[in-house]
């Protein structure tokens, strides 16, 4: 059985354009990230390498450029990427993304959407 070890991304904030409105078409917004990436820590574990270890900072880096380049309508296909992002393009076995958008509704601080994916769901 694979093992469900967790890598955690918390609160990265980036700035894209994302919405339905004609006005969230014309200036960058806030958009909060947060991702929870399975894989195998087993190996890292015993060799204390690099090599062994989904790199976070690789992934993330690869999500900024993404976001911060593309202009989605919908936050579920974003999300969508991102996830594809994370399984497809860096390996990890399952990704559990949420994005929001703070500041979206009057009363609430943040409304978004969260979505789990695995490799097959982009087979």
């Amino acid at each position: 059985m694979p093992a469900q070890d967790k890598i955690i991304v918390k609160d990265l904030l980036l700035r894209g354009i994302i919405g339905l409105n004609d006005w969230e078409r014309e200036k960058r917004q806030d958009i909060l990230i947060n991702l929870t990436l399975f894989t195998d820590m087993r190996a890292a574990g015993r060799s204390d390498d690099a090599a062994d270890i989904l790199n976070y900072r690789t992934i993330t880096k690869a999500i900024i450029a993404y976001v911060e380049s593309s202009q989605h309508t919908l936050v579920e296909a974003l999300a969508t990427e991102i996830a594809r992002i994370c399984v497809v393009d860096h390996d990890a076995a399952r990704a559990i993304v949420r994005v929001e958008k703070p500041g979206a509704l009057r009363f609430a601080g943040s409304v978004g959407v969260e979505i789990e994916r695995e490799r097959a769901d982009f087979a």
